[in-house]
């Protein structure tokens, strides 16, 4: 099992907030802690020495570009990896490609790349992309495609749809970075299934996710390919699970109805797959049970209330969030990425209490003092 941290590029603080959009008044909180390089710099050394292998940068309209901010923080940091999310129809994959060879001089090879295809086509438009959804995985396929024969080295040319190259010719690239790629639909799942290293899905209860990883699994199989799978979800862990609910209500409590009735508008506009399935999991809106938002024992549907992407938490005791991870493994994952607010001391949380149980084999000690640090993820 890989765990990965979550970097707030957009600010951070107490509340939930949005990691990508840029809404009105009422659909955003202040940041208590501006997304400053120092800040960020912060949470990435606390993901490092908490014994995460990665950080993801969130990539969209409202957040800061992530190959720069990754670049900046990779000098604060020695090990941490930094999953960079990018569009790839904003950028020629021959362009990306160099990048990326830069990216690895300059981090010592610590770059892992989030193919980021987009479901939201007004924000699509908004940069000067007006292809349709299915379109837009077609033209990532091809992306895909000639990405991978530039990190091969030589010379190639490539037609099709969406890009037609002639004579490129490089080194091959060492290490490649491995290709994270995320989407619900039929047309990203066959991207998946072609050229992703990990498949990428938010957080939908087991049975769910063991679906989609049979289904990928079968598809990628058939090309005499095998990639790994991740889930992308929020954790609120604590000593005990009373204490653990009591934050989730606590947040819930901060989401205020204007901000809800922003995101729903802003949810309706968007032709996302994946957005669309975890907006199902909220079959209850803004209420003062915060158990009437648990979709599934200890998963937490409340975050997607106010945050697009990634809307369910594991919530409960610290035993109970990594039995929870272990079923999410059984059902097919093996790459986690996790995150809390603030993401500063969640990252020492859940790196103290959660991880080490996920490490040490069952019935062996959870207390992480009783692990031994070599075996720590």
């Amino acid at each position: 099992m890989r765990f990965h941290w979550f970097l707030p590029t957009t600010g951070d603080g107490t509340a939930v907030r949005n990691s990508t959009v840029r809404l009105g008044a009422g659909g955003v909180t202040a940041a208590h802690r501006p997304a400053t390089t120092a800040y960020l710099a912060q949470v990435a050394r606390a993901a490092e020495a908490a014994g995460f292998d990665a950080a993801l940068t969130p990539t969209g309209a409202g957040c800061p570009d992530p190959w720069i901010t990754c670049a900046a923080l990779a000098r604060h940091t020695d090990t941490l990896r930094f999953l960079v999310a990018f569009r790839p129809g904003f950028v020629l994959p021959t362009l990306a490609a160099q990048q990326a060879r830069t990216f690895q001089e300059v981090s010592d090879g610590r770059l892992l790349l989030n193919i980021v295809t987009g479901g939201d086509p007004v924000e699509q438009r908004a940069y000067g992309d007006t292809l349709g959804h299915d379109e837009r995985y077609a033209r990532t396929d091809e992306f895909l495609a000639v990405l991978r024969r530039s990190f091969a080295g030589g010379s190639f040319d490539f037609r099709g749809d969406h890009y037609t190259v002639q004579g490129w010719g490089d080194l091959p690239l060492e290490p490649a970075p491995e290709i994270y790629f995320g989407g619900a639909s039929p047309a990203a799942e066959r991207v998946a299934a072609r050229r992703a290293d990990s498949y990428l899905m938010w957080g939908e209860p087991p049975a769910m996710i063991a679906e989609r990883v049979r289904r990928v699994r079968a598809a990628a199989a058939a090309q005499g390919r095998s990639p790994r799978f991740g889930v992308r979800l929020h954790v609120i862990t604590r000593d005990t699970a009373d204490e653990a609910w009591r934050e989730a209500a606590r947040l819930l409590e901060g989401m205020g109805a204007d901000r809800v009735a922003a995101m729903e508008e802003y949810y309706a506009r968007m032709d996302s797959t994946g957005q669309a399935r975890m907006n199902a999991l909220r079959t209850r809106g803004l209420t003062g049970d915060v158990h009437a938002l648990e979709v599934s024992p200890n998963l937490w549907a409340g975050v997607g209330l106010v945050r697009e992407g990634a809307g369910t938490a594991l919530v409960g005791d610290h035993d109970q969030v990594a039995e929870r991870l272990r079923e999410y493994r059984a059902a097919g994952a093996d790459e986690f990425i996790l995150s809390g607010w603030p993401h500063l001391e969640e990252a020492y949380r859940v790196g103290e209490h959660v991880l080490p149980r996920l490490a040490a084999a069952p019935g062996a000690p959870a207390d992480p003092a009783a692990v031994p640090a070599g075996t720590r993820p």
